[in-house]
């Protein structure tokens, strides 16, 4: 006789009790998260691959894992948004990405097509871009999850759980545990020192400065602009665009004669002319860059110009995982007396040394004047 098939009367029914009672315990055992969207999304059992459509998303990657490659199923070689400079040393040091397959930008329409060639088991989409949802519907019934984490939209206060979805998905929980520790450890000093200072200088801060002849794209209200508030200094920004971000006539600018001035930009404003700094530049030429930006026609007439409170600021600090340094140098600078004892360098240097498997190197920031 057969065991292995022989059922006795009312045998089928225990089975499929069984099967049902293990089909349960597996659903509950797999692991759900909420992403920036505030989507439930079920994630696979066994997480191997994943797909970005961010390359800046790397250096995330980069500060809580000690290779940011090997899990790497796709990404979309966007080399101009995190910098020439930082992605050769990224390459020298994980050759491997050179042969990870393409997969769209956040910066163009969701290609599905090189997606489902990817094969991720999560595909890692941006905030303000993706899939519609159709193409989700298509991308989780192909067996791929999907979650969408934000550096840009609003920064500050999507970076820690941003992070601690990429150290879900990747694995490595304690490494973002240790790294989110030390930025909510610096937060809360600076919070605290300006805890009993009410004195908020104002302050313009430029985004892509010089990116066109005509200005001024600035700050607006919430994202970036949370880093000023935060740090201490009103956006003038704020006071008018309901948007993270906009376009301010010069006559605002020149009326508002804001107390600072800050200028934003990376490597992609070489072309434009523009503020280039970051990984790359010296502080030679990044000073070279932002003084040309301060000589505008306007920006030139500004208090903030003549007293020399003109500073330039990096996009890879400012949106990115590395976003404390961006927060300990705006302090700095909008309330030099309360912070002179406050290190950004040393606090870069930390993470590099602890945290970045590539770390940032470059001309972060850079002032008109001596100071930071």
């Amino acid at each position: 006789m057969n065991r292995i098939f022989h059922l006795e009367k009312g045998g089928w029914r225990a089975l499929a009790a069984c099967l049902l009672w293990l089909t349960a315990c597996s659903a509950a055992a797999a692991q759900t998260v909420t992403d920036l969207r505030g989507r439930s999304v079920t994630l696979p059992d066994n997480i191997e691959r994943i797909a970005i459509d961010d390359g800046r998303f790397l250096m995330a990657l980069a500060l809580i894992a000690d290779d940011p490659v090997s899990q790497l199923a796709g990404w979309p070689r966007d080399i101009n948004r995190m910098g020439e400079s930082y992605y050769q040393r990224f390459k020298a040091a994980f050759p491997a990405i050179e042969q990870v397959p393409l997969v769209s930008s956040s910066a163009e329409n969701f290609d599905m097509e090189s997606m489902l060639a990817a094969e991720p088991d999560v595909a890692v989409l941006s905030l303000s871009r993706g899939p519609t949802d159709d193409q989700i519907a298509l991308l989780e019934a192909s067996g791929i999850a999907v979650v969408f984490i934000d550096f840009f939209i609003d920064p500050f206060n999507h970076q820690a759980p941003s992070l601690k979805l990429l150290a879900t998905l990747t694995g490595h929980e304690q490494q973002a545990g240790d790294y989110l520790a030390l930025r909510e450890q610096h937060l809360a000093y600076i919070a605290g020192q300006l805890q009993e200072n009410e004195a908020r200088p104002t302050v313009f801060m430029e985004a892509h400065a010089g990116i066109t002849q005509d200005c001024c794209f600035s700050i607006g209200t919430g994202g970036a602009g949370d880093y000023i508030d935060f740090a201490g200094g009103h956006n003038i920004g704020a006071d008018v665009l309901t948007q993270a971000a906009g376009k301010l006539n010069l006559e605002y600018i020149i009326a508002s004669d804001p107390d600072v001035y800050i200028a934003t930009g990376g490597p992609a404003l070489e072309k434009s002319n523009g503020l280039v700094l970051g990984g790359g530049y010296s502080p030679e030429e990044a000073q070279s860059a932002l003084t040309r930006v301060a000589a505008r026609q306007g920006i030139a007439d500004l208090s903030a110009v003549h007293a020399g409170k003109v500073h330039g600021l990096a996009h890879q600090l400012l949106n990115s995982p590395l976003d404390i340094v961006a927060v300990e140098v705006l302090a700095k600078w909008l309330h030099p007396g309360v912070f002179a004892e406050l290190s950004p360098a040393q606090t870069l240097e930390t993470i590099n040394r602890d945290f970045l498997a590539v770390p940032y190197e470059g001309t972060g920031w850079i002032s008109l004047s001596s100071a930071e």
